[in-house]
């Protein structure tokens, strides 16, 4: 653990000592590529797929707790605790 430690801070210390050397033209360089990158075509399309599948998750997630709600609010006054069924 210490190692990584150590070795996380080195890479921080190294980035920032490149990072001040290369200077703020560089800096506003690369901040620029970055926007371009980010707005292309295929950035956007990989974002709207991404947000998709994290959408279809949430939603089997959520029908899945529900499922689970009505099952356990259903067996409730059967003598069982629960979310035990009613087999």
């Amino acid at each position: 653990m210490t190692r990584i430690r150590i070795g996380f801070v080195m890479g921080l210390a190294v980035g920032y000592y490149f990072g001040a050397k290369a200077g703020r033209e560089r800096y506003h360089q690369l901040n620029e590529l970055m926007n371009r990158v980010g707005h292309s075509s295929p950035v956007d399309s990989a974002a709207d797929k991404a947000k998709h599948v994290i959408d279809l998750g949430y939603e089997k997630a959520k029908d899945g707790i529900e499922d689970v709600v009505r099952h356990t609010h259903s067996d409730a006054g059967n003598g069982k605790p629960a979310g035990f069924g009613a087999s």
